[in-house]
């Protein structure tokens, strides 16, 4: 255990004074011309938040909400690595590893880590227990900034399977969504001895040449999706896996700029009807966007879309896989496009509300689904 340092947040007074004064300095631009979020989030829609996180949102509280965790940091391959870690209480629990992405941070398991660690104490099967592992990515919150290049997908499923092998853990899971889902899939090819299943709930898998002249009405819908996401929606996506270094000096030094920048796809990849923060709440989304303001890490985050855009990861999955499909899931294959590539497919289902960030906005069907999922293997 000495290899671990137990981690406690606290962010001076100085940075709440600091994020304060920039956020009523903030220099806006003039109104869309348009009517919608065609051009982006709406001025009067991101004023309204900010206003809210200068003057309303208090970040002690939620401070104190994040450190009622347990939490440590340790050094894989050179980088501190930052995560929560609830142990359950059951004896026979399977230990799982949940894997955030961008623009999401460990705050997004902040409602399932106690009904995955403690089912008994939220009514479920103290059978379907789990000790959770929530990490943060390298160059995401409190993991420290990588220094220099090599930091794709694989090399952090690599640290991830010595994270759970420090903790002991000679059999565990993995889950994940976003970038998530990447190093997930990535543990489970890299450490077959020990992982023994994951789940997903953003599955990377697209039609073969032979599923184009015979496609379902929900395979023309999710390539229709895609299609529109590539045209309309993926403009950060290029601008983070071409020059992360650029974009980060701007949202580095404008909370409102970050705010922005995230809420945009909190807007796009929700089920929340175009209003993110009215389903979601301010101080959620607030939550999720301080562990990139306060931590300074725009750039760092984005070069993980570097690092791993041009990487080759089309090839087959062996390991017992889940997948849960939520209906405003950027990616939605069809199970035949998804079984082509993740050979054992044990667990499958389609949700009927949700989105992207799925434990966020739906967290009672996601631990419903983690539990139906790892059922499969235990």
């Amino acid at each position: 255990m000495a290899e671990f340092q137990p981690f406690t947040i606290h962010v001076h007074d100085d940075e709440l004074a600091d994020l304060a004064g920039r956020l009523g300095r903030t220099r806006w631009p003039e109104p869309e011309p348009v009517e919608d979020w065609s051009q982006g989030v709406p001025l009067a829609y991101v004023r309204d938040l900010c206003h809210h996180w200068e003057h309303e949102y208090d970040w002690r509280s939620r401070e104190a909400r994040l450190n009622a965790f347990e939490q440590a940091k340790t050094e894989i391959d050179g980088i501190g690595i930052h995560f929560l870690h609830a142990r359950s209480p059951e004896p026979d629990a399977l230990p799982l590893v949940l894997t955030h992405g961008w623009p999401g941070s460990v705050v997004e398991f902040l409602e399932v880590i106690g009904p995955l660690s403690d089912p008994a104490a939220h009514g479920g099967d103290p059978a379907d227990a789990f000790h959770v592992v929530c990490p943060s990515l390298p160059g995401y919150g409190f993991s420290d900034k990588p220094t220099t290049t090599g930091w794709g997908v694989d090399r952090i499923g690599a640290a991830w399977a010595e994270l759970m092998a420090r903790l002991g853990y000679t059999r565990y899971g993995a889950q994940g969504g976003d970038w998530g889902s990447s190093v997930s899939t990535a543990v489970g090819v890299g450490d077959v001895e020990h992982v023994v299943g994951i789940h997903l709930n953003m599955v990377s898998a697209g039609p073969r040449g032979e599923d184009l002249g015979d496609l379902t009405d929900a395979e023309k819908s999710a390539l229709g999706s895609l299609e529109h996401y590539q045209r309309w929606d993926s403009g950060y996506a290029t601008e983070q896996s071409t020059r992360p270094q650029t974009l980060g000096y701007g949202l580095t030094d404008s909370p409102a700029g970050q705010c922005a920048w995230i809420l945009e796809k909190f807007w796009s990849w929700t089920d929340t009807d175009g209003d993110p923060v009215g389903a979601l709440g301010a101080d959620r989304i607030l939550d999720n966007v301080m562990l990139y303001w306060l931590p300074g890490t725009a750039a760092s985050s984005g070069r993980l879309y570097w690092e791993s855009f041009r990487a080759d990861r089309r090839g087959t999955v062996d390991v017992p896989t889940g997948a849960s499909i939520f209906p405003k899931e950027i990616i939605r294959p069809s199970r035949r496009w998804a079984e082509a590539r993740f050979t054992d497919l044990r667990y499958w289902n389609e949700l009927p509300v949700g989105g992207h960030f799925a434990a966020f906005e739906q967290p009672a069907f996601f631990v419903d689904e983690v539990r139906a999922s790892f059922r499969t293997v235990r």
